[in-house]
């Protein structure tokens, strides 16, 4: 048993493979993702491994996170700042699928900075197996989530998977298949799940930094997000081997149909992109395209360099930079870098 929390804790779901379904217990490949509503996920977990705090659940969405898009991250953030604004809240705890669950997290640590995010936690969890599995990881990753979101250290966004925390700026999926998919990055894990309890090794990082104006404010984010939003347009190249610049000349021609507001190339190594697809970024740049450099590297910090006008992403990851710019862009900050 794990120790005692007052207050109540919120469990949004969205569906992904935690509430997944296939035709036989041994299969755990060949299933549909997001079969399952979050209220029968909570039910089937004992009572007895439960934080003692009231839980009650919403169910946000129901996908598969490879299909996750801008409307559902919409709902979420402000059923997020929603609960989050209740006193008698300690803490949220949203069900995702594993294949965006970093870039929803990040996507979540920055607009709910101002959200009383600072105090209180969110925290996404999920599983690499479905819930008709024979030995399903879903229901220890939940109950690990519920005690991190009931912990009275916990803040920010979390990711709670295999028994380990995450902060979101860092966290990825780091398997396709096991278990323990997810890594912490250079600075490794914020902590573990012990029996029932927290063990931190350091305190999360509270969002919004990324997106501070001059004068040191963010932009209003749950306000923004009430009403219909008209998201920019930003897409991912890839820098490689033989790269060409087909692909943003493709998109640049498409601009006045179907719009375009920025590009993030997935460079290799510090960010550095092969010549030919830099000359069409180049041209993109000129011609208004905001461009951002990523490194396509899992692991390291871009190191800022002065031989070209492209920004780099402050060592985000290629889909975290993508987030981070078309918020940029949303709140109007320009061409600057993060």
């Amino acid at each position: 048993m794990g120790q005692t929390f007052r207050k109540k804790l919120v469990l949004l779901g969205t569906g992904g493979t935690i509430a997944g379904l296939a035709t036989a217990a041994h299969d755990n490949v060949g299933y549909k993702a997001a079969q399952v509503g979050v209220a029968e996920l909570l039910e089937a977990l004992p009572k007895a491994l439960r934080p003692q705090a009231s839980v009650l659940s919403e169910q946000v969405a129901q996908v598969d996170s490879k299909d996750m898009g801008l409307d559902v991250w919409q709902a979420l953030a402000q059923r997020c700042a929603f609960w989050m604004a209740d006193p008698e809240v300690a803490g949220v705890i949203v069900t995702h699928g594993t294949d965006t669950m970093e870039e929803t997290a990040y996507f979540l640590h920055e607009v709910l900075a101002g959200s009383g995010v600072a105090h209180k936690p969110v925290v996404l969890t999920g599983a690499m197996r479905p819930a008709s599995s024979l030995t399903p990881d879903g229901p220890q990753n939940m109950l690990d989530a519920l005690v991190v979101a009931a912990d009275p250290r916990a803040r920010g966004v979390l990711v709670v998977f295999g028994g380990t925390i995450h902060g979101a700026p860092d966290v990825q999926k780091v398997h396709a298949y096991r278990q323990d998919a997810f890594g912490g990055g250079e600075d490794g894990p914020l902590g573990r799940v012990e029996e029932g309890a927290a063990a931190w090794v350091r305190p999360p990082a509270i969002g919004g930094a990324s997106l501070l104006t001059e004068a040191g404010q963010g932009p209003d984010w749950p306000s923004l997000l009430q009403g219909p939003v008209a998201w920019p347009r930003v897409e991912i190249v890839s820098s490689h081997a033989g790269a060409s610049p087909w692909m943003v000349d493709a998109l640049l021609a498409q601009r006045a149909s179907h719009g375009l507001d920025g590009i993030v190339v997935a460079g290799t190594g510090n960010a550095s992109v092969h010549a030919a697809l830099e000359a069409a970024l180049l041209k993109a740049h000129e011609d208004g395209v905001v461009v951002w450099r990523a490194s396509r590297c899992g692991s390291g910090h871009t190191v800022g360099r002065l031989d070209t006008p492209l920004p780099d992403a402050g060592g985000l990851s290629p889909v975290k930079a993508r987030i981070a710019l078309m918020l940029h862009l949303l709140a109007g900050q320009g061409r600057s870098r993060p």
